[in-house]
C-alpha cells in the first residue's frame, strides 16, 4: 500500500512538474518549444518500445523500460517490468538479461535472456528500435502529405495585394480576386508557375484579361487589365521603369500546399522515405570524414570561422541546434515542416543506432551475425565481447568529440535561421 502511494505521489509530482516545465519553455521560446521538445521525445519513446515489444514477443524478460537517464523521477513495476522516467531526457533504454555472454543471469531465467534467443530474434530485437524510426517516418510522411501538404510549383496562389498609390483597389481587387485563390489559367494558358503568370501580365498593358481561379474547391471565372506599372507607384517608388510599358495587376503569388489523395500519399510517402535514407546515408559519411572533423575544430577554435554562412550549410547539429530549427520551421511554416524535420530526423537516427560497433544496435546485429556463422550444429559459438571493449571505447569517443563540438556551436555559434 505504501509503495502504491509513493508511486502516485511520484505520478502527481512528475505531472506537475512536466505542466510547469511547459509553460516556462512557453514563456521562454514560445509554443512551438515544448511541442518539439515532446515530439522529440516520443520519438525516443518509439524506438524504445520497438524493443519493448519484439523483445516480448520473442519471450526475452525486459527488467526495465525508462525514459531518460540519470536519477530517477518516477517508476512504477508492472508484472516483471520496471517502468520509469528519469531526470535527463538525454534518451532511453530497454533492458534485457543476458546481453552479453559474461552478464551473469540467474538459472531459471537463462532461457530468457537475449543470448539464448535465436538468431532471428537476436537480430529483430536490435533492428527493432531503427525500424520503428521508419515506421515513425512513414507515418509522419504520410501525414504530412494528407493533412498538411506540400507546396506544388504547379499550384500559384494570391497571398497579398499590392496598394497603389492613389488608387483604393488594384486592378486584382477591382476584378474580384481574394488571398488564397488559385490562379488556374490566364487566356486559356494554363498557370504552372509564377514565372509563368508574370510574362502573361507583364505583357498585355490595358487588355482585359480572362482568369480562371480556382476557390474553396469551385472554378471562378474572372476579368481584369493590367495596368502600366510606369503610371503606378508603390511606398513612393515607380513599379517599373523603361520604354515599354510593362502590365501588373497588384498581387503577391506564392506556391500553394496541396494535400495528396490518401492512395497517393501512401507511394509517395515510401519514394520520400527512400530519398531521405539515400540523402542521410550521404550526410553520415561527411559527418564521419576527417575534413568535416578539421572543419569542426577549425570552427571551434575560431569563432569567425564558426559563423561563416557557407560553413554553416553542411555543418552536423547537436540535439540542441535540431531543436532551435525545428522550432523556427514551425513557427515560421507551421507544422508541415516540424513534420519534416522529425521524417529526416527519425531516419537519420535509425541509421546512426545501425552502424556496426556496439554499443550501438547495429554492434550487437554485427556481434549476433558473427555468433551465428562461426556456430556449428549443435553448437553455439559465443564471441567474446570484452576483446571488442577499447574499438567499442575509441568510437564513443569519436561520437563524444563530434557531440562536444556541435554542442558548443550550436550554443556559442548557432546557425542563422533558414527560415528567415
Amino acid at each position: 500500500m505504501t509503495e502504491t502511494f509513493s508511486d502516485r505521489r511520484s505520478l502527481v509530482g512528475l505531472v506537475l512538474g512536466t505542466v510547469v516545465l511547459a509553460a516556462l519553455l512557453t514563456w521562454w521560446g514560445g509554443w512551438a518549444l515544448p511541442v518539439v521538445i515532446v515530439a522529440v521525445l516520443l520519438m525516443v519513446m518509439g524506438h524504445e518500445f520497438g524493443h519493448f515489444l519484439t523483445a516480448k514477443r520473442a519471450g526475452m524478460q525486459v527488467t526495465d523500460f525508462f525514459v531518460g537517464f540519470g536519477p530517477v523521477v518516477w517508476a512504477t513495476t508492472r508484472g516483471e517490468t520496471r517502468y520509469g522516467v528519469r531526470a535527463l531526457p538525454l534518451g532511453g533504454y530497454v533492458k534485457v538479461p543476458g546481453m552479453t555472454w559474461s552478464a551473469p543471469v540467474d538459472d531459471g531465467l537463462e532461457g530468457r535472456t537475449y543470448r539464448s534467443a535465436s538468431y532471428p530474434r537476436k537480430v529483430l530485437f536490435a533492428s527493432a528500435g531503427s525500424l520503428m524510426h521508419v515506421v515513425m517516418a512513414l507515418v509522419l510522411a504520410f501525414v504530412a502529405l494528407t493533412v498538411v501538404g506540400f507546396p506544388s510549383q504547379s499550384h500559384v496562389g494570391v497571398v497579398a495585394f499590392t496598394e497603389w498609390q492613389g488608387h483604393a483597389k488594384n486592378a486584382a481587387q477591382l476584378a474580384g480576386l481574394k488571398i488564397g485563390d488559385r490562379i488556374v489559367s490566364v487566356d486559356g494558358h494554363t498557370v504552372t508557375n509564377e514565372d509563368a503568370l508574370v510574362t502573361i501580365v507583364h505583357g498585355d498593358t490595358g487588355r482585359r484579361l480572362t482568369l480562371v481561379v480556382e476557390r474553396h474547391g469551385h472554378d471562378l471565372t474572372l476579368h481584369a487589365t493590367p495596368v502600366d506599372g510606369r503610371t503606378l507607384k508603390a511606398d513612393g517608388v515607380p513599379l517599373a521603369v523603361g520604354k515599354k510599358p510593362e502590365g501588373y495587376l497588384g498581387i503577391e503569388l506564392e506556391a500553394q500546399t496541396v494535400r495528396s489523395s490518401v492512395w497517393a500519399a501512401v507511394p509517395a510517402s515510401f519514394s520520400q522515405i527512400g530519398a531521405t535514407i539515400s540523402a542521410a546515408a550521404h550526410a553520415m559519411v561527411h559527418v564521419f570524414s576527417p575534413g568535416e572533423f578539421s572543419s569542426l575544430f577549425h570552427q571551434v577554435a575560431s569563432p569567425k570561422a564558426a559563423e561563416n554562412r557557407t560553413a554553416q550549410l553542411t555543418r552536423p547539429e547537436s540535439i540542441v541546434g535540431v531543436v532551435r530549427i525545428a522550432v523556427q520551421g514551425t513557427q515560421s511554416n507551421g507544422f508541415g515542416t516540424l513534420l519534416n524535420i522529425l521524417v529526416i530526423l527519425n531516419i537519420f537516427v535509425g541509421m546512426l543506432n545501425m552502424l556496426p560497433m556496439l554499443p550501438l544496435d547495429g554492434g550487437y546485429v554485427v556481434v549476433a551475425t558473427y555468433e551465428r556463422l562461426r556456430s556449428r550444429r549443435g553448437v553455439r559459438y559465443h564471441a567474446d565481447v570484452n576483446k571488442l571493449t577499447p574499438l567499442a571505447y575509441a568510437f564513443m569517443s569519436v561520437l563524444l568529440v563530434l557531440f562536444a563540438c556541435t554542442l558548443y556551436l550550436d550554443i556559442a555559434h548557432p546557425i542563422v535561421n533558414p527560415f528567415q
